[in-house]
Parts: structure tokens; C-alpha cells; sequence
């Protein structure tokens, strides 16, 4: 253990998945956790809606209020959701006959199953101030913590959590609601085609096919409009290369949208959870940043990995109140892989962005536009053992007075991984002025096992008078807090 090691406080408060913790979602047989689509009818919907429909009305109102009285406390709004669920089904069944009520409701709730989305872990943390710091005693304040949450079939999505830490470094977290919402997400309102087209092209899809799928559309269209070109263009005697185009567009017009929650709910009543077909298979590792413009006023961006179970795609989330949030895609050839944490503020009238495009180094991009980025180039490669198979970041780089802060992951033998920090030139961030030699934070004996052994990760910390208040995820299982010294982190990284 080295002397700045020894000075770190582990807080002891352990933050586990929860099982308790459900949310309703689509089920269909052999379609779970999965977008429903009205192609063809499916023969074991039909085959429920046969069943239901011999029922009796005393048989349906018997039943209905048995899954009412069992799980009603589970759940609020769960009328609502029985009948939306309906309206979203009714399209695979094999008649258009009007329903009764209760026959609906019966219906959506056979289409319906629980998900518990943090079953499996709860880890890879980011935390910033809370928009709200009112209240508060002198020295407090008040942070919104992001979580990685994984559930069956390993879906991951993000929740949050709250608290208050004081000048001190003594923690307190807020009680977790028992109830989830999840919002509806709306598309975004349009496209502009040629940025569409650049981003299509940016994906791998040729120049002639992208402009071909979109020819029919004008210089700015819906998702409506685009749907129902590629609906025509599956029909039509194109190229199949344009044919295909046409369905890549539809999915990337899909990964921009918009969720609003309820001001009223608790931010752990929230969840963003996978909504686009690029995000199917999870939602990971969302870095939040509070961003403060030039004029002073801030809102918060998460930069994110969308997974369908065989491509990744970056994603950009913006929240100004933790009510609404809207999604939308990173574009630029500079933006692939993982691990992208924007600084919080312009630097030199750019946004500035890490990242780790080649899988084993930071590298560091500057754009003119949030949503693209074109150039790129290494600052820090791995230089320790600890760190030899890869470097990366832990979250946005942290604003100091001696520089910008920025905590590392580092890779060594048996896939270890710790956590370090380097501190980069306030002006000019591709100077590196000093970095660890040593590991910040290295996983201790009650730390090492979990569903990944052996690793500690961050998505993001802040500082919070003498000290750097740091969340951490171990072995991708649950989450843990740190209380490190600021002025002896920022000596030890000038000495090394």
C-alpha cells in the first residue's frame, strides 16, 4: 500500500442489486424484453387470445381481480399499463371484434411480465451535483448518482440514486423508492438529410445506397416519413444494397429520442431503460457531466454505449431537470469503441472529448459541434504494468486548480483492474503534466469477487471541498464510495 493509499477513506456502505425491484415490460412467448413488431401472426398470441376469449365475463373479472390484488402494490398505474399494453398488442391478434374492459385488461396483463433490471448488478457509477441544492446545511451538497443496472439476459440499463455528502466526506444516501417508471419514449420530432446521410455513410453504408434510401424523402423528414419509405423500398425492385441501406437508416433514426418523466417522481423512481433496436441488449456505462456553458448556465450530458448483441454505437444523453432526457448518436469517424467522457466546459471555444478508439490508449478530440467529431489523437498510453493492457478513463476530467483531474482504468496480468489518475494542462489538455505510478484504488480482498473478478471501475467522480468524493464499482457487482484527499492526490501525480 503506498502513503497515499493509506489515506484514502473507504466509506462503509455498499450499494447491491436488488431483486425486489421490477418494472413492467412486453412479453410475448419466445420474445422477451424485445420490441414487438405486426409482421406476422404469432401462433401462441393466437392461441392465448383463443383461451381468453372461451373465458366467460364472471370467469374474466374473477381472474383479472386475483392479478390486481397480487400485484397491484407492486406496481402504480398498473390499470394503465394493462390497457397500453392491449393497444400495443392488439395488432397480432386475429380479430378486430371491440372488447370489453375487463376482457382488455386481462389481455394486456397476459402480454405483460415483471423485470427485475437490477437482478444482477448494480455498478460502474457516475456522480455530479444535483440540479436542486436548496436546503441544505453549510457544507452539504446534494448529488445525483448514475448506475449500471443489469438484469435478466443481462440487459443493462441506467438508474440513480441520491444523496448528500458535507465538507467532510461523510455520505448519506437517500431512501430508494420501491416503484420504477418507465416513460414512453417519443422520436425525435426530424432528420436532416444530409447529416443523416454523412452519419449512414459513417456506419459503413455505402456512399450511392445511402443517398438511394433516402431519395424520396425531403431535406428534412419524420420517423413517420422514413418508415414509410423503407416499407416501400422492402416492396420495390431496388438494389438490395439500397434495400439494406434503407434499413439501417430506420435504426438510426430510431436511437434519437426523447423519455419525460413526472416532475413529481423521485430520481430513483427513474430509469432509462433500452428503447432503440441498437440498445436491445443494454444501455452501458453512462459517464453523466454537469456542463457549464460560456454564459454560465449548465445542464448534463452522459455519453453512453448502446449494445444490440453484436455492434456497439455511443450515444449522447442531455438533461437539463433529470425530468427529460433526450437521446441522440455521436457521429464522426473520431467516435468508435468505447469510453468517451466530454470535459465539462469548452476549452478554448471547443468541447473537448477523451476516449479510447483503439482499445488500449486515452486519446483526446476537439470539435466545434457536440454531436460531431472528426479528429483524434493519442495523449496517454499505458506505462506501468498495472495498466499494460489497457488505459482508459473513469468519467469526464474534473476541473482543478493545478489542471484537469482525470481518473484512469488500468489492465495488468489477470485481467486486474485498478484505478489511477493524471492531471492534464488547464489550457492545453494534451499536455500531460503528471500521472500515478502506483494504482489509486486497487481491489481489496472483499472486493475481488463477483461476476468480473478482480475489477474496480469508475464512470465518473467530483470534488466536494478537500476532497474527491469517488464512486467505484466492484468486480461489475455492486458500488462502493472513496474519500480521497484532493491536495495530496494532486502532490503524489506532480511527484511521480
Amino acid at each position: 500500500m503506498t502513503t497515499l493509499e493509506s489515506k484514502i477513506r473507504r466509506i462503509p456502505l455498499t450499494l447491491k442489486p436488488d431483486p425486489r425491484r421490477v418494472l413492467m415490460r412486453a412479453f410475448v412467448p419466445s420474445l422477451i424484453v424485445r420490441p414487438v413488431k405486426c409482421d406476422e401472426p404469432n401462433p401462441r398470441v393466437v392461441s392465448i387470445f383463443s383461451r381468453l376469449m372461451q373465458m366467460d365475463d364472471a370467469g374474466v373479472e374473477k381472474k383479472l381481480a386475483d392479478v390486481f390484488a397480487e400485484f397491484h402494490e407492486r406496481h402504480q398505474r398498473i390499470h394503465d399499463i394493462f390497457e397500453e399494453r392491449y393497444s400495443q398488442i392488439r395488432c397480432l391478434l386475429p380479430s378486430d371484434i371491440e372488447l370489453g374492459e375487463s376482457r382488455r385488461l386481462l389481455l394486456g396483463a397476459f402480454f405483460t411480465n415483471e423485470y427485475s433490471f437490477e437482478s444482477s448488478a448494480l455498478f460502474n457509477p457516475s456522480i455530479v451535483p444535483a440540479p436542486d441544492q436548496s436546503g441544505l446545511a453549510p457544507g452539504e451538497l446534494r448529488f445525483i448518482l448514475s448506475l449500471r443496472a443489469t438484469g435478466e439476459g443481462h440487459v443493462s440499463s441506467i438508474t440513480f440514486r441520491s444523496g448528500v455528502v458535507t465538507e467532510n466526506g461523510d455520505l448519506q444516501l437517500d431512501e430508494v423508492s420501491r416503484f420504477v417508471h418507465q416513460p414512453r419514449p417519443q422520436p425525435a420530432a426530424v432528420y436532416e438529410k444530409r447529416l443523416f446521410r454523412r452519419k449512414l455513410e459513417e456506419l459503413g453504408v455505402d456512399h450511392n445506397d445511402a443517398a438511394g434510401c433516402l431519395r424520396s424523402l425531403g431535406e428534412e423528414f419524420t420517423l413517420a416519413e422514413l418508415s414509410d419509405s423503407v416499407m416501400r423500398l422492402r416492396a420495390s425492385a431496388e438494389e438490395a444494397g439500397v434495400r439494406r441501406a434503407g434499413e439501417r437508416a430506420l435504426l438510426l433514426a430510431q436511437a434519437n429520442y426523447t423519455v419525460r418523466f413526472a416532475p413529481e417522481l423521485g430520481i430513483s423512481e427513474k430509469i432509462l431503460f433500452p428503447y432503440a433496436p441498437s440498445e436491445s441488449n443494454g444501455i452501458e456505462d453512462a459517464r453523466f457531466v454537469r456542463f457549464s456553458e460560456d454564459d454560465g448556465t449548465a445542464s448534463y450530458y452522459a455519453t453512453y454505449t448502446a449494445y444490440d448483441g453484436n455492434f456497439v454505437l455511443p450515444q449522447l444523453v442531455h438533461t437539463r431537470d433529470f425530468n427529460e432526457f433526450a437521446t441522440s448518436t455521436l457521429n464522426g469517424p473520431a467516435v468508435r469503441n468505447k469510453g468517451f467522457a466530454l470535459f465539462p466546459r469548452r476549452i478554448n471555444g471547443r468541447f473537448a472529448m477523451l476516449g479510447r478508439q483503439d482499445g488500449e490508449n486515452i486519446h483526446l478530440m476537439f470539435s466545434e459541434h457536440m454531436h460531431f467529431w472528426y479528429d483524434t489523437r493519442i495523449i496517454v498510453r499505458p506505462a506501468q504494468p498495472w495498466q499494460f493492457v489497457q488505459i482508459g478513463n473513469c468519467g469526464s476530467p474534473i476541473e482543478t486548480d493545478a489542471g484537469w483531474l482525470v481518473l484512469t482504468h488500468g489492465v495488468g496480468p489477470i485481467r486486474k483492474y485498478c484505478i489511477g489518475a493524471l492531471l492534464l494542462d488547464r489550457n492545453d489538455p494534451s499536455k500531460v503534466l503528471g500521472r500515478l505510478r502506483e494504482p489509486l484504488l486497487r481491489p481489496q480482498p472483499d472486493e475481488r469477487e463477483g461476476y468480473v473478478p478482480n475489477v474496480l471501475y469508475s464512470c465518473g467522480a467530483l470534488v466536494h471541498g478537500p476532497n474527491l468524493v469517488l464512486p467505484y464499482a466492484i468486480s461489475d457487482t455492486s458500488t462502493r464510495f472513496a474519500i480521497v484527499p484532493l491536495a495530496d492526490l494532486l502532490a503524489e501525480i506532480l511527484r511521480s
